[in-house]
């Protein structure tokens, strides 16, 4: 589909070449180069950052109503292209193509809240806070700002970002995943034909030094940022360093709990979809499965009957690289080692491509490697517990915070299970608790580090400064 070109960065409303050295883009269902990513160099991103800055200054005294605008055409040119989008994704992340119609549709949603800019920056105002004072809160644009995305959601997750940076006045740099650049390539495009003004919005590629230096430039004021733990701590630990706002989205742990009496049926198809949808690349999958008391054999007969049909390349695509593909391998062979018995194997699938097949673990314990650490494949961890109080405490005992689901019918478990629970997303009978875009993305503990989260009122919190004005007239 792609002639294996070099893309292009988009700078200051611009498509250029970049000097850096290029490298390869994968297609994951079949193994074989697209196209090929150039990385930025230090000095390149210093140039787009100064350009950016310089482009805010004049976007910020653009009315709000005026610069929501440009977001109003963007999101009726997204709709008219998301099949466009979707085919692209999939091709370089290894999504099924409906799984990455859905995606993009979400990205959209950001879009669409986004254009709501001008209520969502609204201050406050009181008369007489003393005798003929009045007093107001506005709130004003940050600067430049740039997002740090992964390569599981390229559409949807700079649209965490950059709608709502853009429409509050600031000026954006996205700096994507190296192995998923297509994807914001077309979105980019899209923006620009939907008359962004140049340097409002910029598109790099690279790697960690292209990420050392936009956290370390002294005119980018905020940095946004999903990925795993690790690197999320480092990134808001060196941003934080260089006096910058940061909301830095990690990994996660994510606890499927069943209780007595929850509807077998239904809950199989959300806990299947939830581990194994996007081949488990999502750090809202599902990961350890976690049956109350007797529901848990009944249950896990029916699961694993549905996973058997489950066909790779319809069903399930592969993992995103094939070194991606060697590390999810390598947890299933730790979770045999340790004891964990495998009720289905995703090892040695005999398909071209990155795939890994479902793998369900029953009996695993919960110091035992594959139930603490996030692999992010489709290996789903079974840990049988008693009680509910005993699903509680082992959900609060782990060091990650994102989400969990509950799956029941009844409702003082549900209510009390929400109420206890140490994650920032609860679903009851939910498999993915995702929020829409009104709402933020909420993790807790080693899933997120900073005070403000994606979407929702959050993000225009974080993309904004407040000023309080007093007013007295003589």
């Amino acid at each position: 589909m792609i002639a294996t070109e070099t893309l292009q960065f988009y700078v200051n409303g611009k498509w250029e070449d970049s000097s850096g050295a290029s490298h390869p883009v994968m297609n994951p269902a079949i193994g074989q180069v697209i196209a090929n990513v150039p990385y930025a160099t230090a000095a390149e991103v210093d140039r787009v950052a100064t350009l950016a800055h310089k482009a805010f200054l004049k976007w910020r005294e653009v009315p709000v109503v005026e610069r929501v605008q440009v977001l109003y055409r963007y999101k009726t040119l997204l709709d008219k292209n998301v099949d466009d989008i979707a085919r692209i994704l999939s091709m370089e992340n290894g999504k099924t193509l409906d799984d990455a119609k859905l995606s993009v549709r979400r990205a959209v949603q950001m879009v669409e809240v986004a254009c709501g800019m001008p209520s969502l920056m609204m201050g406050d105002s009181l008369e007489n806070v003393s005798r003929g004072i009045d007093s107001q809160s506005i709130r004003q644009p940050l600067g430049v700002c740039a997002g740090i995305t992964p390569f599981n959601f390229p559409a949807m997750v700079p649209m965490w970002m950059f709608p709502f940076a853009i429409a509050c006045g600031n000026s954006f740099i996205l700096k994507p995943s190296e192995k998923v650049p297509l994807t914001p390539t077309r979105t980019c495009e899209l923006l620009h034909d939907a008359g962004v003004p140049e340097g409002v919005f910029n598109l790099i590629h690279g790697d960690k030094v292209a990420v050392d230096a936009l956290l370390e430039h002294p005119l980018v004021r905020a940095i946004s940022f999903v990925g795993s733990s690790p690197v999320a701590k480092y990134i808001y630990e060196t941003a934080a360093k260089h006096g910058k706002r940061v909301q830095a989205l990690g990994g996660a742990k994510n606890h499927l709990v069943v209780t007595p009496g929850a509807n077998l049926e239904k809950t199989v198809e959300a806990i299947i979809s939830s581990a194994f949808g996007a081949a488990g690349e999502r750090c809202l999958a599902g990961s350890v499965l976690v049956p109350v008391g007797d529901v848990a054999q009944p249950l896990l007969d029916l699961l694993l009957a549905t996973t058997n049909k489950i066909k790779l390349g319809i069903d399930m695509g592969p993992v995103v690289t094939d070194d991606h593909r060697k590390k999810i391998v390598g947890y299933i062979e730790k979770g045999v080692a340790e004891g964990a018995t495998p009720l289905c194997d995703g090892r040695g699938v005999n398909k071209e491509g990155y795939y890994v097949g479902p793998t369900i673990f029953d009996h695993v314990k919960p110091d035992m490697t594959i139930a603490k650490e996030e692999i992010f494949g489709p290996v789903l961890s079974v840990i049988r517990v008693k009680t509910l109080d005993d699903a509680i405490e082992l959900v609060n005992s782990s060091k990650f915070g994102n989400t969990t689901s509950i799956f029941t019918s009844d409702g003082k478990s549900a209510r009390e299970y929400a109420s206890r629970i140490e994650c920032g997303m609860v679903g009851v009978n939910i498999g993915v608790a995702a929020p829409m875009a009104f709402f933020p993305f909420s993790g807790w503990k080693n899933s997120f580090f900073g005070d403000l989260h994606a979407h929702g009122k959050d993000a225009v919190a974080f993309y904004t400064e407040q000023k309080v004005i007093m007013t007295r007239w003589f």
